[in-house]
């Protein structure tokens, strides 16, 4: 069957087949060019992806979906939830909006949060009993005019006034009582108002995103979605209303959303898979427009056409109308696997980036509107690709495998916590309070340039490993010589802490063009698992020995954890994530134990997205933490009580896994606290948190450098919750994306502020 809606993808990448818009940005923030150049950009890549979606044959084209920095931070400046520090600056709206995002010397920026279990990052609005929500910014009407003047009609994409305000923090000063939940009537007033403008622009179908709702929510919070959906649908003057929910199943929110006015319910039928048994019972469905996400828009593996097309034929009684679509929007893809010409081909061919999945929705909606003989030739491909990768050998490695059956439960066990503490002290006779970094060091042109040079072969290995050691030299003296504890070799080798690591293992593929963003410029190619993990040669050894012999002070061997490894890869789909997980933790084990017998004293094992994993659902936390706990003590169980463990979390709500992050057992935990004011010690020690901890008093992913005063205020309020001889100085995260003047000065700060605390 068809809809007015049809064949139709939730969103699309945005940043540039080849990085268009982190160049632009970056160039204007260093005032290299103006607002003019940087709006033109934006227009250009607006006008080829509209161009692009309609000429692939979609029947109906997201709009609004293109952003500066961000979708949230987007939805803050249309309804004016723009904080009053903010406002004050004075500045004009374009940088009054990467104020919000970066900070500038007088205000540091909104907090910045995973996107639900996503390496995707937002920005978390401050709503507050005296926000004013108006519509004050018309972006989503001029962007529909935009496209409208190409020939293109676009539906235009907003995140929806429920998941806005549930992603919300009070802003500071509001009452304990205060929810922004509490401002919903205001906020539907000012989404009220667009809908008409919107309306009147000719717009016919409006896409209104509610993620928040794959999560569990209170009965308040349904009432809520019922409340906010009923009055938008009541509307005399709006477009047909298309709300989309993914990233899991709705539940309850589905019957909330079927018996509402709204015209299409978008489901998530990939990682949502009960849904489909749902669907069949939920009453109010039938008068209404389903659009089915049957294409992966999180993952890169091919499409099962053939299962794909048997899962909508159980649909089409359930709905007045069945659409084909992606189950989320497709910025967590990359553009185009063609662009990929260094990978090998049969692993390409099981490969689906968002260009190929624009071909899947499009295909899989003709079969559906004029059958399968329609599309056979298309059919017959995807079945021969899903069936040679089931049969590919490269896929398993029979020794892995029998190394993962033979594990012991030793192997995820270490010595007492107090016995391990002492001999670490022995051993390395830190001071209090000792400072460090968490890894990465300033990536300067030089180095990028070597590293290029040395994968294009214009110089020999020789050539490119004295350069590494003559820049990891000038890191270690420039760590003495700002006087840090524990010193870093700065990674000046690694093009990205998970991506390094895939290239020197077997069982991934790494790629040279799969860019997707991570939040505002930053962008990451993540590698390809695809079949059984293993480590072939030491990876770090030789780099972190090196730094080991020019330095006195313990160097930490930086290693990134299989949860993380995972979570920032495109991940095999034919085994259970926890076999995986433990696949990828041998490989770090077998790293930590040599690093270990070379004299590497400290080792961190980083696992930032220890929460983003976590499944929006409670039921199914305890199967995913118990796997990804013991993934991590295997990876780092295998050392003497004297060598020192520690890990890294950052940029995540850790509430809900709190008790995850004591069981990891790391003798040291940084994490990611300056933006937040320290909130995490508080869920700390709520649980009895009793090892190291280092909050980070730093926040590296803004410009602006924290001045002492700044610093020390941070390490009071760590010092009230954290004891002296437990507390950790150092900042967020990695330096990797900043400059050395604006990093000098800010760890001249944090060891000032270390040293007058002591």
């Amino acid at each position: 069957m068809t809809s007015k809606i049809g064949s139709t993808v939730l969103g699309y990448p945005r940043i540039g087949p080849d990085r268009e818009l982190k160049r632009a940005l970056e160039r204007y923030w260093s005032s290299r060019i103006g607002e003019a150049e940087l709006r033109a950009v934006a227009r250009e890549l607006r006008a080829q992806t509209w161009r692009s979606l309609w000429d692939a044959g979609l029947d109906s084209v997201p709009g609004n979906t293109f952003s500066f920095y961000d979708q949230v931070l987007d939805t803050a400046v249309t309804f004016g939830a723009i904080p009053p520090r903010f406002a004050k600056l004075g500045l004009g709206p374009l940088d009054t909006y990467f104020a919000m995002a970066r900070g500038v010397a007088a205000e540091p920026p909104l907090e910045m949060t995973k996107w639900f279990d996503t390496n995707y990052h937002y920005l978390v609005p401050e709503i507050g009993p005296g926000t004013r929500f108006s519509l004050a910014d018309r972006t989503p009407v001029e962007q529909y005019r935009e496209a409208a003047e190409l020939g293109v009609t676009t539906r235009p994409v907003l995140v929806g006034p429920l998941t806005f305000l549930l992603l919300a923090k009070s802003a500071d000063g509001a009452p304990e009582s205060f929810r922004p939940l509490d401002r919903l009537d205001a906020l539907l007033d000012a989404y009220s108002e667009l809908l008409g403008e919107l309306h009147h622009a000719g717009v016919e179908w409006v896409q209104l995103d509610e993620p928040a709702f794959a999560a569990d929510r209170s009965p308040a919070e349904l009432a809520a979605l019922r409340a906010a959906y009923q009055r938008l649908g009541d509307l005399v003057e709006r477009p047909k209303l298309l709300v989309a929910g993914y990233f899991g199943d709705l539940g309850e929110a589905l019957e909330v959303l079927a018996s509402s006015p709204v015209e299409a319910i978008g489901v998530d039928l990939v990682a949502g898979k009960s849904t489909v048994d749902a669907l069949s019972s939920v009453r109010g469905l039938s008068g209404k427009t389903l659009v089915a996400g049957l294409v992966d828009g999180r993952n890169v593996w091919r499409t099962d056409l053939d299962k794909a097309l048997a899962t909508a034929a159980t649909l089409l009684g359930s709905a007045n109308e069945v659409a084909v679509g992606t189950s989320c929007s497709l910025l967590h893809v990359p553009y185009d696997v063609e662009a990929e010409t260094g990978i090998d081909p049969q692993v390409k061919s099981w490969l689906a980036f968002a260009a190929q999945k624009v071909r899947e929705v499009v295909v899989l909606g003709r079969a559906l509107r004029v059958g399968r003989d329609a599309v056979a030739d298309e059919l017959a491909e995807a079945r021969a690709a899903i069936a040679d990768r089931a049969a590919a050998d490269r896929v398993r490695n029979n020794r892995v495998r029998a190394r993962l059956q033979a594990l012991r439960p030793e192997y995820t066990q270490r010595g007492e916590y107090d016995t391990r503490r002492a001999a670490q002290q022995k051993a390395l006779n830190l001071p209090p309070l000792p400072t460090t970094t968490i890894g990465s060091f300033p990536q300067t042109t030089d180095v990028r340039k070597a590293r290029a040079a040395v994968r294009a072969g214009r110089i020999d290995q020789a050539t490119y490993r004295r350069r590494m050691q003559d820049e990891i030299e000038r890191v270690i003296r420039l760590q003495e010589g700002l006087g840090l504890d524990v010193l870093v070799h700065g990674e000046p080798e690694r093009n990205d802490m998970v991506q390094y690591f895939a290239e020197h293992l077997d069982g991934f593929a790494s790629t040279d063009n799969a860019w997707v963003q991570s939040y505002g410029s930053r962008c990451v190619r993540p590698p390809i698992l695809y079949g059984d993990v293993s480590r072939p040669a030491p990876i770090t050894v030789e780099w972190a020995s090196y730094a080991q012999r020019l330095t006195e002070k313990p160097v930490k061997g930086m290693l990134t954890g299989p949860v993380t490894i995972l979570a920032w890869s495109f991940v095999r789909d034919d085994q259970p994530l926890g076999d995986t997980a433990k696949q990828v933790a041998l490989a770090i084990r077998d790293e930590v134990a040599d690093l270990e017998a070379a004299g590497i004293r400290v080792i961190q094992v980083d696992e930032p997205a220890l929460r983003e994993l976590l499944p929006l659902r409670r039921a199914e936390h305890e199967a995913y933490l118990d796997w990804a706990v013991t993934s991590f003590r295997l990876a780092t169980c295998g050392v003497a009580d004297s060598t020192q463990i520690h890990t890294h979390l950052c940029y995540s709500e850790f509430g809900d896994v709190i008790n995850a992050i004591v069981a990891l057992g790391a003798d040291v935990t940084s994490i990611e606290a300056a933006r937040s004011r320290m909130e995490v010690l508080d869920d700390l020690n709520a649980v009895g948190f009793g090892h190291g901890v280092g909050p980070g008093v730093y926040d590296i992913h803004s410009p602006r450098v924290p001045e002492t005063a700044e610093v020390v205020d941070l390490l009071r309020a760590a010092l009230a919750a954290v004891p002296a001889e437990r507390l950790w100085v150092n900042p967020d995260c990695g330096l990797k994306t900043r400059g050395y003047a604006e990093v000098e000065a800010a760890l001249k700060n944090l060891i000032a502020a270390a040293a007058e605390l002591r």
